[in-house]
């Protein structure tokens, strides 16, 4: 088994569209790591998240905007032999993005932001209300650079 590095623009893309969460690092107001789980959108290259307008993963975002964003998928348990636990290893594939988060403010843009994520999750269509729109705050992060990969693969899977 091994681990190959996914380069084409489609297979991240497909990665991302199949994943539930995402996971978002950021630095905390005492530079340490910052994890949480959240709900997403993925568009043309931009990651789009929602929240509460205020709490601690504000604060820090208005400390320090950078984050990493995980997308995780495919997760099987797999072994080369069931006796030898060195030969385990989780199969998945992953990408991994980087990017600084901007808030939108725009009403407009928050709802195509929110029908983006919902997009993710569902093909209906939703309305929101002025007050909802208003005490939600939309991240948008456009990916710097991002990484993918896929772990356990077989060994004659890298030349096909």
């Amino acid at each position: 088994m091994k681990t190959i590095v996914i380069e084409d623009k489609q297979r991240v893309e497909e990665i991302i569209s199949r994943c539930d969460i995402c996971f978002v690092g950021i630095t905390d107001l005492e530079g340490n790591p910052y994890v949480i789980p959240m709900n997403f959108g993925y568009r043309e290259g931009v990651i789009y998240l929602h929240s509460g307008p205020t709490g601690s993963s504000i604060d820090m975002l208005k400390r320090n905007n950078h984050v990493c964003v995980t997308f995780s998928t495919d997760h099987e348990l797999v072994f080369q032999h069931p006796k030898v636990a060195c030969s385990y290893r989780m199969k998945a594939k992953s990408v991994i993005c980087r990017g600084q988060v901007s808030f939108i403010e725009d009403m407009d843009s928050k709802r195509e932001a929110l029908n983006i994520i919902m997009s993710h999750y569902s093909s209906r269509e939703f309305i929101y209300s002025d007050p909802a729109v208003r005490n939600v705050k939309i991240w948008e992060i456009p990916i710097d650079s991002v990484t993918a990969k896929e772990y356990a693969a077989p060994h004659d899977k890298a030349n096909q």
